[in-house]
């Protein structure tokens, strides 16, 4: 009855439950956790708290338990109880809980939205925070960008993130030429051999000023042919 597992996972252990007399008996399943920690019991896959139990019937129970967010890595003892009007049946099951891995992806500033010029190389400060109990290995981003996008990072791998610490990461944005301006969205991931979170940032895109010029030039050209057609041709 001894499970290690990382501190954001769920431990279940399998029990049975048995009524030894010949009266059938209620049974209200409880556990001794420690304070912040989640204990349930499931009966044929079904959540309960109690069991109505005929003589010498044996029902199978799955112990679910959740750890609080902030537990430290040890040896935990929980003491599980299914008590009636005649008898107190227990057992003890171990937790050892390992840590948790948690990762946390923001940046510097917290604000998830920027503006980018079209046909303009643009760089994006992002934050990796390890924010569990356990180190983070081989962390690698990556990124859902609209079509035509492209981006690189750097660094393009962190190999190893302690617990509370943070490592600032560029991911270098090219947004195509004629990209037509409005809001866009973008999904950074940082994923590690243990976990993975994701960013969703906001993108909002505009012309750049060398275009509008352009489109400013090309209607007053356009303005200029009429003008010149209707001088010309416009007496005949």
């Amino acid at each position: 009855m001894n499970i290690e597992a990382p501190a954001n996972e769920t431990f279940r252990y399998s029990a049975t439950l048995k009524n030894p007399g010949t009266t059938a008996l209620i049974y209200e399943l409880s556990a001794d956790a420690p304070a912040g920690w989640i204990v349930s019991f499931r009966a044929q896959g079904t959540l309960v708290t109690s069991l109505n139990m005929s003589g010498a019937k044996s029902e199978e129970l799955s112990v679910e338990v959740n750890t609080s967010p902030n537990v430290k890595p040890g040896k935990y003892t929980i003491p599980i109880r299914a008590v009636s009007l005649h008898d107190t049946l227990s057992l003890e099951v171990e937790a050892v809980v390992k840590g948790s891995y948690n990762i946390m992806l923001t940046t510097p500033t917290g604000r998830l939205s920027d503006e980018v010029t079209s046909g303009v190389h643009h760089d994006i400060h992002l934050t990796v925070k390890n924010t569990g109990t356990l180190p983070l290995k081989q962390l690698e981003l990556s990124a859902q960008l609209p079509p035509q996008w492209e981006c690189t990072f750097e660094p393009a791998k962190i190999q190893q993130l302690d617990p509370d610490a943070s490592q600032e990461v560029i991911a270098k944005i090219n947004v195509p030429d004629k990209t037509i301006a409005g809001d866009y969205v973008a999904t950074f991931t940082a994923r590690s051999q243990e976990n993975n979170t994701q960013a969703i940032f906001r993108i909002t895109v505009k012309t750049s000023l060398l275009a509008g010029w352009i489109g400013i030039l090309v209607i007053l050209a356009a303005i200029g042919i009429v003008w010149y057609l209707i001088r010309k041709y416009g007496r005949r």
